[in-house]
């Protein structure tokens, strides 16, 4: 194939940019520091009310008994049932009061679905969601209510530090994707209003147990 002077003058120049290296343009980016600084209150406060905000329903648990009954005395007021949960060690946490309202199928059926987390975001209030849990990304965006179960340890402040922690907790198995979701579905596409719960649930609650 014929190449004409002028493209191949171009193509010359473009190798010998590529073959030099280019200095960061700007040394001090938020990639060697923190572009938003840690807030003087305690991450977990910071994430309930950035949480809150974004219509999100927060519940704080000192342990996981308190856990338990919180969330068996909310399922029996607003009469949820079946619950959908795959996994065994949160089904263990909700006591077994709750094991008829409980399902590990037919998650089409279920108007609540209950998940874990990665971590929770304290700057954004968002929920970290991997591939590698048990039910996966479907279940916290099928169901029209979803209920994430999380502990202190899960909180860091922003959405790099969640990365980072995400590469160090699964290094060469990492997940292949991660999902942030950052309170109910929302959209305003339709002649600007706001609409609630159009492409996942309608509902997020957080419980964020102490211990």
């Amino acid at each position: 194939m014929n190449i004409s002077p002028a493209k191949e003058n171009i193509l010359k120049r473009i190798r010998e940019a590529l073959a030099q290296e280019t200095p960061m343009p700007f040394p001090q980016s938020e990639k060697n520091g923190n572009l938003f600084p840690a807030p003087p209150q305690e991450p977990e406060i910071e994430f309930a009310e950035q949480f809150t905000q974004l219509q999100g329903k927060f519940i704080y648990c000192i342990n996981r008994q308190e856990l338990a009954f919180q969330f068996g005395s909310l399922a029996k007021k607003q009469d949820w049932a079946p619950i959908f949960c795959t996994d065994n060690k949160l089904i263990n946490l909700l006591g077994e009061s709750l094991s008829e309202r409980l399902t590990q199928t037919d998650l089409a059926d279920c108007s609540v679905a209950v998940t874990g987390c990665e971590f929770l975001v304290a700057r954004t209030g968002s929920i970290l969601l991997s591939s590698a849990q048990t039910d996966g990304r479907t279940a916290s965006v099928y169901a029209p209510i979803h209920v994430c179960i999380a502990f202190m340890d899960q909180i860091v402040y922003d959405i790099k530090d969640a990365m980072q922690a995400a590469r160090e907790k699964y290094g060469s198995s990492f997940p292949s994707f991660l999902t942030l979701a950052t309170g109910p579905s929302r959209t305003a596409d339709i002649e600007k209003t706001l609409v609630v719960g159009v492409h996942g649930p309608k509902e997020v609650y957080v419980f964020l147990v102490e211990a």
